[in-house]
């Protein structure tokens, strides 16, 4: 069996994991996944001097430091664990990544903001609800 989850960097992550670890069958085969802000060159905002470029990739590297440390945390409690940062649009980059790696499930949490936030920002959980083509277990993590 091939799990994604898709975690933000909030400190609510944590209770996405334990719902894993209570949910999903010790020795299942876990991608954790996390997906950083595109480029800004990519969707055409040049970054500048050389420091603000450095300062993007220092990001990137914390964030991918953290997906490490989560999948090691599966690792730790039996899964065949794996973290994945990429770069993209969160909810399509969520499900090609499913695809890609075949998963039968995939796992979010959602903050629980409400509909007005919802409405005017976005819900990364009701996208990936919408358009996935594999059950969704949604953790409330509020």
């Amino acid at each position: 069996m091939t799990i994604l989850v898709a975690l933000d960097l909030s400190e609510p992550a944590e209770r996405v994991l334990d719902a894993v670890k209570r949910v999903v069958p010790v020795g299942a085969e876990v991608y954790v996944v996390h997906v950083a802000e595109p480029d800004p060159e990519f969707v055409g905002w040049k970054t500048g001097p050389g420091v603000v470029r450095d300062q993007i990739a220092e990001g990137f590297r914390r964030e991918r430091h953290a997906v490490e440390g989560w999948a090691a945390t599966l690792s730790a409690a039996g899964f065949d664990a794996h973290g994945l940062t990429v770069q993209g649009p969160t909810v399509d980059t969520v499900l090609q990544e499913a695809e890609r790696l075949e998963a039968e499930l995939i796992v979010v949490g959602s903050h629980g903001h409400g509909a007005a936030y919802d409405l005017a920002i976005g819900s990364i959980s009701a996208g990936v609800i919408r358009k996935a083509k594999v059950p969704v277990l949604v953790v409330p993590v509020r």
